[in-house]
Formats: structure tokens, C-alpha cells, sequence
């Protein structure tokens, strides 16, 4: 899947101009935690988060200055350079990015202006719809060995079977690298018999763990 098809389009922004006291109220209303901040060709200039703000807004004790503060520019405080995204970038790939920039959102820009707006959010929501986690059905995890044609093997073993695949995940052993996990999600709620087939083919099922021989 690309970043197109999962950003979000609708994206409040602020101007470098805007005040500290504006980005509260529009973060407040809606709800949000990130505002990209936008010159006015829509070219992202910086990011304002609610932890900038929670680091900078005035204390509840503090009087004399407040107004002054609340009155400060959002690119007096905004993070600058921003890291960015583009409509066509894989998700997995936006992931990594996530995990090894630290960050909470990426701005989606195409030729220089801003598109959409992905946050830690979007991803783990993108993530289950991938799983299938929130589709009736079953779980089934088979070790295999490490090779080509693995999986249209395992898949064909289902398919006899007549079970709809919702998704499929492969993720290394970790025990052994001459080996990898399949995880199926299938749309049946009783899958022994797909089991049955998979160990009576010689594949070793690690979920669900019942027995070799079950009753």
C-alpha cells in the first residue's frame, strides 16, 4: 500500500505567523496533536506539536507575561527542518522511518507543496486493516524452511481446504535463520481441519499449539 491511499487529505495547518495562542485553540477543537506549518504556497516550512507547546505555553502560575507568550510567532517555536513524506512511498517504508526518526508525524508533500499528513496513528490503524486483525476468522502460524515457493505451497494446502485468506505476514525465526513464519488469517472460525492437512504435508504449525493428533 502507498501513502496515498492511507494519508489524511484534511490537514489543519498554521502560518508561520499564526500565535502560540491560535495553534491551543485549533488543537483544542480538533483534537489533534500536530499542526504543519505552512507558508502561503503551501510549501511546509516547520512542525508545531502539542509537546512544543506543552514546553513552552506559561505556567498557570505565571500572570504578567502570559499574554506576551500566548502573543509569541509559531516559527519562533516551531521544529525546522521538517522531515517529509510523499504520496508514493510504501507504508512499510514510512514505518521505518517512523521508528528511526522518532517521530509522531510526517507531512506528505509532492512538488513542493503539502498533500496530507500521516501520524503513529494512521500507520497502526493502516497495520490492522493489512492483518486482518479486526475480520472474523483464524490465526495460523507454520515455520518453514527459508526457500522460494514456500508459501504458494502452504497457501495451495489452504486453498484445498476452501479457506478465504484474509492477509498473509512472513517474519524471520529467529532461533534459526534457515527458516521463516507465515501467519495466516483465515476466514473460518474452526481451521483444525486446515491444520490436519498442513501437519499430514509435513509443515510444522506453531499456532495455533494443539496437539500432533488432536482428538
Amino acid at each position: 500500500m502507498i501513502i496515498e491511499e492511507m494519508m489524511i487529505r484534511n490537514v489543519h495547518t498554521l502560518a508561520p505567523d499564526s500565535t502560540l495562542a491560535q495553534a491551543i485553540e485549533i488543537m483544542t477543537e480538533f483534537k489533534i496533536r500536530h499542526l504543519p506549518v505552512v507558508d502561503s504556497a503551501q510549501k511546509v516550512t516547520g512542525i508545531l506539536t502539542d509537546r512544543d507547546i506543552k514546553e513552552f505555553s506559561p505556567s498557570p502560575i505565571q500572570t504578567a507575561d502570559s499574554r506576551e507568550l500566548y502573543d509569541t510567532k509559531v516559527k519562533d517555536i516551531m521544529t525546522t527542518p521538517v522531515i517529509t513524506g510523499h504520496p508514493l512511498d510504501f507504508v512499510e517504508e514510512i514505518a521505518v522511518l517512523f521508528m528511526e526518526e522518532h517521530i509522531g508525524c510526517l507531512p506528505i508533500v509532492s512538488e513542493g507543496k503539502l498533500l496530507g499528513m500521516v501520524t503513529e496513528t494512521d500507520l497502526l490503524h493502516t497495520l490492522i486493516q493489512l492483518t486482518g486483525a479486526r475480520q472474523p476468522g483464524s490465526q495460523i502460524e507454520v515455520k518453514v524452511p527459508n526457500k522460494a515457493g514456500m508459501l504458494f505451497e502452504v497457501a495451495g494446502i489452504i486453498r484445498k481446504n476452501h479457506s478465504n485468506i484474509h492477509s498473509v505476514l512472513v517474519y524471520p525465526f529467529k532461533k534459526d535463520e534457515n527458516y521463516k513464519i507465515l501467519v495466516f488469517r483465515v476466514q473460518t472460525m474452526n481451521p483444525m481441519s486446515v491444520i490436519a492437512d498442513l501437519r499430514e504435508e509435513g509443515h510444522d504449525v506453531i499456532w495455533p499449539q494443539l496437539p500432533n493428533n488432536p482428538l
